[in-house]
């Protein structure tokens, strides 16, 4: 990235860091750096001699003065008249200091783009008045909104060419609020100006009288900073463990919220807590008592406990979500497709955990803005997609915390894509990793398992039947469990409506309700296999993390059991009449509707029960369990 700076940077760097950053994003040679560069000038903010310098150049060149060339700083830039990196300019006006980052708007350098745009404040979207909105005008008023980049105004440059006619600028305003209006953006301002010969730049333009708005200057200075983040819950990831002096220091960069000497911290994924002794710095006697967000720390706690990077520290009353999948709106720049099934390095703040892609939801046209379902996405695309690792995550979501809510694919060595993290529909899984109890001690049975075995005829086991609402697990559950014990087998079927009225009567259908409510199913049903029994248990169990945690629970054999019935089928039959419940927002988070469900990747025995009779599925399952549990 390029730094450029002008007169103004006598300003302090603490002055620079505060600065309000402004990213300039538009199709190729709609004018950005234009635009930027006639800003300098009239703001009066070019060095001394610039002005001729850019004189001189042009003329080499034969072509007018060019403003652009103030802010290429590589040669290749000039020969193409293209934008290559992402370039800094730090300039300032009477109210305020500012950032202005010139992005690239060649398709080829999209990556160096969301570099760039990533850490602004606001943006201005440049549009060609003779060309109108392009494709790549769409992209990137899209990426902004990926960003997060809600403050957005417009500039529609080179007026002269459209001979400054009014009627123009509206139609070209109208097409482009038309498509920031779908995404859910409201420009602050759209000003029709001429960047090369300053028409409303820093002032009202002679030559369109009839508009009667801001300049480009005004609407800079009216721009907001972004919420402070020192206000948001504290966020430090670990960057690194060090060993000095007798001491582990934990390094890292805070990334929201406040840090001072005796706060106790939780560290996640690992659940541990200690209290800060200190914030380190040299000299040692320059010991600060707190730090904040932006501020790279070294951080030493009273107790020396286990901490390595990747590591995120909080306070303790407001955590980040632990889970193993997420949902992510991903921009693709890998050269070969993002695919279903396909791996990636993920990484998060100082995380880096292997994932792999679960499944692709959408993949939405940034130009039309319509969505399609697809096994690929392919380069220069975006796709929600869901994402899922082996080992425990530490998220948060985009819009609570952005700097942590972002994160980045790797496909080998090459950084593929980048998006943002919504956990819509999936539960955090804090609570379910978070052994409370302690001081516990295991009681051995007088009664040894293979006495149990002996005697029952059978091995006790779990079957878990897991599936859509209306799939038939309960109907399959019950008619197995007739069967088997008329084979002579110790069985009991546990479902919905005999556990909710009872043991899990204090539970609701949220997320973290339904992982509390397979967790206690999974713990009792695996006292049940132990006891010897086949326990059947009928339950829709939508997320794989939970049917992982009931399989590890089991003590004995574990068999998941995919009730399979494809969506329109379980409409169909609807015995309760909660779709239709769900289908009009009666019922929040229904899983297939309003909630995910996550099909089982490698189950023991999938029943595809659409169209069969029961009377046949059933003999399949029963057929399957006396295989798998009588003894010879």
């Amino acid at each position: 990235m390029t730094s450029i700076e002008t007169e103004a940077n006598a300003a302090s760097p603490a002055a620079w860091q505060s600065a309000l950053k402004i990213v300039i994003v538009g199709h190729v040679d709609h004018g950005k750096s234009t635009l930027i560069g006639r800003l300098l000038h009239d703001t009066g903010s070019l060095p001394e001699g610039k002005l001729e310098e850019l004189k001189a150049a042009s003329a080499r060149r034969g072509v007018p003065i060019e403003w652009s060339f103030a802010l290429d700083a590589f040669q290749a830039e000039r020969d193409q008249a293209v934008t290559i990196d992402t370039t800094q300019i730090r300039f300032k006006t009477a109210r305020r200091d500012y950032v202005i980052i010139d992005a690239p708007g060649h398709r080829e350098f999209l990556k160096n783009m969301v570099s760039g745009a990533s850490s602004a404040d606001a943006a201005i979207l440049v549009v060609d008045a003779a060309e109108g909105v392009r494709e790549t005008t769409r992209r990137h008023g899209y990426l902004l909104h990926l960003l997060g980049i809600r403050q957005v105004a417009v500039a529609i440059n080179k007026m002269d060419l459209a001979d400054f006619s009014q009627a123009r600028f509206a139609e070209v305003k109208a097409e482009i609020v038309r498509y920031l209006d779908g995404i859910g953006v409201t420009p602050t301002a759209i000003v029709p100006i001429c960047g090369r010969d300053g028409d409303n730049i820093a002032s009202a333009s002679q030559r369109m009288p009839w508009y009667q708005g801001p300049d480009a200057v005004a609407v800079l200075e009216g721009f907001q900073a972004q919420d402070a983040a020192t206000d948001l819950p504290l966020r430090l990831p670990i960057q690194d463990v060090y060993k000095f002096d007798r001491r582990r220091i934990l390094a890292g960069r805070i990334e929201s919220g406040v840090l001072r000497t005796g706060d106790t911290l939780l560290f996640s994924p690992s659940n541990k807590t200690a209290r800060v002794r200190s914030i380190e710095s040299w000299p040692q006697d320059a010991r600060p008592g707190e730090a904040h967000a932006g501020d790279s720390v070294s951080i030493v706690l009273e107790e020396q406990i286990f901490v390595e990077r990747g590591e995120i520290a909080s306070h303790t009353e407001h955590p980040p979500q632990l889970s193993t999948v997420f949902r992510g709106t991903v921009f693709w720049l890998g050269h070969a497709p993002l695919a279903t099934g396909k791996s990636y390095k993920l990484k998060l703040a100082t995380q880096e955990i292997p994932v792999t892609v679960q499944s692709v939801e959408k993949v939405i046209d940034t130009d039309s803005l319509a969505a399609a379902t697809a096994e690929e996405v392919e380069r220069h695309e975006v796709a929600e997609v869901i994402l899922r690792s082996r080992r425990i995550m530490t998220l948060d979501e985009f819009r609570a915390i952005p700097r942590c809510g972002r994160f980045a694919l790797i496909d080998g060595h090459e950084t593929a894509g980048g998006g943002i993290v919504s956990m819509e529909g999936y539960p955090d899984q804090r609570q379910a990793l978070h052994v409370k109890a302690t001081n516990l001690t295991s009681v051995e049975h007088g009664v040894a398992a293979d006495i149990r075995t002996h005697r029952n005829g059978h091995r006790g086991g779990i079957m878990w039947f897991t599936g859509l609402s209306g799939a038939g697990k309960s109907t399959l559950a019950m008619a197995v469990e007739q069967h088997l014990f008329k084979k002579g087998y110790h069985v009991y079927v546990l479902d919905g409506d005999n556990v909710r009225h009872g043991l899990n009567a204090n539970l609701g259908f949220s997320p973290e309700d339904r992982v509390e409510n397979i967790r206690r199913v999974g713990e009792v049903a695996a006292l049940f296999a132990d006891a010897g029994f086949l326990c059947i248990t009928a339950f829709i169990s939508p997320y794989q993390a939970d049917r992982d945690r009931a399989r590890k629970a089991a003590s004995g054999d574990f068999h998941e059991i995919y009730i399979e019935a494809d969506l329109a089928t379980c409409e169909r039959r609807d015995p309760k009449g909660l779709y239709r419940k769900a289908r009009s927002g009666q019922i929040a988070d229904f899983t297939g509707i309003s909630a995910p469900y996550e099909a089982p990747m490698n189950p023991e025995l999938t029943i595809e029960s659409g169209d069969r009779p029961i009377e046949e599925c059933v003999h399949e399952i029963v057929d399957y369990i006396s295989r798998a549990f009588r003894l010879n």
